[in-house]
């Protein structure tokens, strides 16, 4: 797989006037808000627009995204990124069962330990 090039590391700009940038006020009300009401309500809000979105523009349009999303990838780092990805995302659910199997028959062999 080919690695993503490094963004350049943007060093922090002193306002001389005290001043937040837009930034740093977008990210201190972000704060604010999670810090209310939780992290579960951008979950919330996310799903309540994905809904309005679909009720909108329809089903479809969420396809029509995905594909053009779908083939700016496949420009930028060519067909076989799918593949690589593919089987990275594989190799994770295979680690993922056979992490929940062994735990399942921790759990099960220190149920037959436990005195009755």
């Amino acid at each position: 797989m080919a690695d993503k090039p490094a963004k350049p590391k943007k060093k922090p700009v002193e306002n001389p006037e005290g001043e937040m940038s837009v930034r740093e006020a977008g990210k201190k009300g972000g704060d604010t808000v999670r810090n209310r009401y939780g992290s579960g309500f951008y979950e919330e809000i996310g799903r309540k627009g994905g809904q309005a979105t679909r009720e909108r523009h329809g089903a479809g349009f969420y396809e029509s995204i995905g594909q053009k999303g779908g083939k700016v990838v496949k420009e930028k780092y060519g067909a076989d990124f799918y593949e690589q990805i593919g089987h990275k995302g594989g190799q994770k659910v295979k680690k993922l069962i056979a992490d929940a199997k062994r735990s399942a028959a921790e759990k099960a062999e220190a149920e037959k330990s436990k005195p009755d």
